[in-house]
């Protein structure tokens, strides 16, 4: 199952479609950060890129980098991690077009069986692949091995019972890397329990809908001209529990 999650992923990167500019180029880069956090609007209000200053920071499934990058600026002396070749060496070209290569590690490998001792880090992050791993449960436990007492683990997963979930199946349009070799969804208890060997645990739903830049048609118009604001007019704490996103924030 290993060797199809890295072909998978060695073939696609997350959001290509949204780039205007050649790939690896510092526009590219930039471009996919303007979408990421367009569509994300939530995660620089949960996630403080820049609190992390002289802080060991490891980022499991790093992708291209875009989240990586933003803990370095902040000052984090991060780590990079992913299965596929593909995303590792698109990383190392992000932080060299910024000029940000000094200091940072980008390193090919199993977000399971991470290559590190115990209590190496004092934040470990790991959002948007836990639910392509082949076993997430196995993939929080060793981050939090790697995590120092005291250390702060950021995850999220996707929602179950979460209105994207819901829409996709009543209007019939497949959610992104649907055909990965592994897509799973959780509800909140079933996160809690794998993050039952924290000592503080928060899991706040989010990712709410925001206009689609990567759909069009009928469907599309239907969504950003009427869904979103429909949805986004309902009071929070009516429809919190939907959130797209379970993020789980911990303390070791």
């Amino acid at each position: 199952m290993i060797g199809k999650i890295r072909e998978y992923w060695n073939e696609r990167i997350h959001d290509l479609e949204m780039a205007k500019h050649p790939v690896a180029t510092r526009e590219f880069f930039d471009d996919l950060d303007d979408y990421r956090f367009d569509k994300l609007r939530y995660l620089p209000r949960l996630v403080d890129f820049n609190g992390h200053k002289g802080r060991r920071l490891l980022e499991v499934g790093c992708g291209i980098g875009i989240d990586l990058v933003r803990f370095a600026k902040g000052g984090a002396r991060v780590t990079g991690v992913d299965l596929s070749e593909t995303a590792i060496r698109l990383t190392r070209t992000n932080f060299q077009s910024r000029g940000m290569s000094n200091g940072a590690q980008m390193i090919i490998g199993n977000g399971e069986q991470l290559p590190f001792a115990e209590n190496t880090f004092d934040v470990v992050y790991a959002h948007g692949v836990i639910q392509y791993t082949a076993d997430a449960a196995r993939l929080i436990a060793d981050c939090r091995r790697v995590l120092k007492p005291g250390g702060d683990g950021i995850f999220m997963v996707y929602n179950r019972v979460s209105w994207l979930n819901a829409l996709s199946k009543v209007m019939k349009v497949g959610l992104e890397h649907e055909d990965a070799p592994v897509l799973r969804k959780f509800t909140a208890a079933e996160l809690r329990e794998m993050l039952r060997g924290f000592s503080e645990v928060r899991i706040i739903p989010e990712r709410f809908p925001v206009k689609s830049r990567l759909h069009h048609g009928w469907k599309a118009a239907v969504y950003n001209g009427l869904f979103v604001g429909v949805f986004n007019a309902l009071p929070r704490s009516l429809v919190r529990r939907f959130g797209w996103h379970l993020m789980g924030l911990c303390r070791k």
